[in-house]
């Protein structure tokens, strides 16, 4: 387990963001080789603050991918049950998740997957509690009554099959589900306490998200930033090598 701890929100999500562009560099993805991401999703495709709209808006749109290899949980379908299964054989088919990128609430829930939830469990149809409801009002305009009360969610056990997990952390709300994820033990009133058994999970957070954690723990885990900034030096795909290659072959020559 890796906890990398940022100053600031900021920062946090730029090393978030660079590891990830990292791991796909090294994958070196092809048309046979797909690197599959897992983002947590759920709500219904039509409503403007659903996950579905959101992954359009703020990633796929932005990014050389195919429709067609995007595959998020429809809440809109007949048998939602059906749907959940269908969405486990799709992550068999691709070959299983790559690296899986999720945050939790304050809570400690991850996904969709509540305080008490098995973990163990699979994708499927989850009730939310009135936390996440609350957390959710902002996206409708603060009115509860608007926000879905079920959702559809991959499982911990979906998640922890993933070969890689990163968590970002945030937040001094969310600072107490930080404690209880790193110094606590596994339990499944924390969900996202789960992950300590992983053998590749990497959480990400900020200055304020460590309030709760012991001074030694946040002076462990600084102390191997100098190792894990590696992590996020700039890389080069094959692609960009060959590029710069051709280039510097086109330069003329001087003395």
């Amino acid at each position: 387990m890796k906890l990398i701890i940022l100053e600031h929100y900021s920062q946090a999500s730029e090393w978030a963001a660079k590891y990830i562009r990292n791991r796909i560099i090294q994958f070196n993805p092809g048309p046979e080789k797909y690197f599959t991401l897992g983002l947590p999703t759920g709500l219904p495709r039509d409503h403007p603050e659903s996950y579905h709209s959101f992954m359009w808006n703020n990633f796929f749109k932005h990014i050389d991918i195919h429709p067609e290899n995007t595959h998020i949980l429809d809440g809109n379908a007949i048998d939602l049950q059906a749907e959940c299964d269908a969405f486990e054989e799709k992550i068999k088919a691709a070959g299983g998740i790559e690296l899986f990128v999720g945050g939790i609430g304050p809570d400690g829930h991850i996904a969709f997957n509540e305080p008490g939830s098995s973990l163990v469990s699979r994708t499927r149809v989850k009730t939310l509690a009135m936390d996440t409801i609350l957390a959710n009002a902002r996206f409708f305009d603060g009115e509860l009554t608007k926000v879905p009360t079920m959702a559809l969610t991959v499982g911990v056990g979906t998640v922890m099959d993933a070969r890689e997990v990163m968590i970002l952390i945030t937040g001094a709300h969310k600072a107490f589900a930080l404690y209880k994820a790193i110094e606590e033990g596994v339990n499944h009133m924390w969900t996202v306490s789960a992950f300590q058994q992983h053998p590749r999970t990497v959480f990400v957070c900020d200055e304020d998200a460590t309030l709760e954690l012991k001074v030694k723990t946040v002076k462990y885990f600084k102390g191997l930033m100098l190792v894990h900034n590696k992590l996020v030096d700039p890389l080069y795909s094959i692609k960009e090598k060959e590029t710069e290659k051709s280039q510097s072959s086109k330069k003329p020559y001087s003395d």
